[in-house]
């Protein structure tokens, strides 16, 4: 049994090396990696099904950032000692990968795919989810699970008026700007983060300083994928497709569903109207076969899609009418509520939100625990969605 490790380094700035290293840990996974940063050190591991399940048509990708306690020789001060479900900050993190990188898979590529990144070393200093897509990437390009691309993420942030990548924890608590930018060597994919005050030139500067980071992170990536002799990525079956059924649609449905766009109708009334359209459609075509039938709502839904990106592109006219420099309507209201200490109705366009605020007291405080800190927090943010599209 050989466990020694294939790995690159490369350096992030202020002395700080980043390690890569892959073919140690979690052997049977599709593809694993651990990306070390001082004492932080981060388990990725990707498994991917070989076939999608019968009746697929949606990609099934899930993605869990976990940073456990022990990483930090702590054990959590809850009633339950043993750690549960992910908390709201490592959501949030799960959501950053997941964002970046679910574009990068191939449009037919149906089958479940599960990335899991864990903290399994803490460093009081190293930021672990600014490490986290990093790790996710190299896992998937050492695997054989068809990615398209590599990608990266860094956090950059401006402290006394200088950016730098990956700032530590203190360095962090001092700055004006911070955010989260994920891309490939050429492209950005996303952009997340918070601002004091920030000047558009600042921000433009903030990405490109980011995007410089991440081509090196990329090309230490390859590097290592080179290493282990750039295995092939898997053949996968295409899903089942009939060109000649979607040319019919089409031409039956595009004029109908511009027109629709083009009528500023609310949101309900356009939604009826695309519903009677794709109706009429299905009269249209008749009896299809059992392999064509699914695909009517598949290709119906995808038309619609492009005939109203390319309305908005096109002719700069958004699906209620509004130029694409024009504000949806906007309405505020205070005190509409008698019992709770404060209360306020927001509403933009077809949008509401009804806000509550409860004072307490210092005994109301929430103990927010993760691996490297524990804080006592006095503003408690609960978000709710009750009411769904129909």
């Amino acid at each position: 049994m050989n466990l020694t490790p294939t790995s690159v380094k490369f350096d992030i700035g202020g002395g700080r090396e980043v390690t890569i290293e892959t073919g140690k840990m979690a052997r049977q996974a599709d593809g694993a990696v651990t990306v070390r940063c001082g004492d932080c050190i981060l388990l990725a591991t990707v498994v991917a099904n070989k076939e999608p399940k019968a009746g697929q048509s949606f990609f099934p990708l899930t993605v869990d950032y976990q940073e456990k306690f022990a990483s930090a020789g702590r054990i959590p001060g809850s009633f339950f000692k043993r750690e549960g479900k992910l908390s709201d900050s490592e959501v949030l993190v799960s959501r950053l990968i997941d964002r970046a990188l679910r574009p990068l898979f191939p449009d037919d590529y149906l089958c479940d795919v599960q990335v899991l990144v864990t903290l399994i070393s803490s460093d009081p200093e190293v930021m672990p989810d600014a490490l986290a897509a990093l790790a996710a990437s190299a896992a998937l390009a050492v695997s054989d699970v068809p990615i398209q691309e590599i990608i990266s993420e860094v956090r950059i942030g401006r402290i006394k008026g200088e950016f730098i990548i990956n700032p530590t924890r203190t360095q962090l608590a001092e700055a004006d700007m911070d955010f989260i930018v994920a891309a490939t060597a050429k492209n950005i994919m996303m952009v997340e983060g918070e601002s004091k005050e920030c000047q558009e030139e600042d921000l433009v500067k903030a990405i490109e300083l980011a995007h410089d980071a991440i081509r090196i992170q990329v090309k230490a990536q390859e590097e290592l994928r080179g290493l282990i002799g750039n295995p092939a990525k898997r053949e996968f079956a295409l899903p089942y497709a009939n060109e000649e059924l979607k040319a019919k649609i089409e031409a039956f449905a595009a004029g109908k569903i511009l027109e629709v766009s083009k009528s500023a109708l609310g949101k309900h009334e356009r939604g009826d109207a695309f519903g009677k359209i794709e109706e009429e459609l299905k009269e249209h075509l008749g009896e299809l076969s059992e392999e064509d039938a699914p695909l009517v709502g598949k290709y119906f839904h995808k038309l619609e899609k492009e005939v109203v990106r390319n309305m908005i592109l096109d002719q700069s006219i958004r699906l209620d009418g509004r130029v694409l420099d024009q504000v949806r309507p906007l309405a505020m209201e205070i005190d509409l509520l008698p019992s709770p200490h404060g209360s306020a109705l927001f509403t933009r366009g077809e949008t509401q939100s009804l806000t509550t605020v409860t004072l307490g007291t210092p005994d109301d405080e929430l103990l927010v625990e993760s691996a490297a800190v524990s804080n006592y927090v006095k503003f408690i943010l609960h978000y709710n969605f009750p009411l769904l599209h129909r």
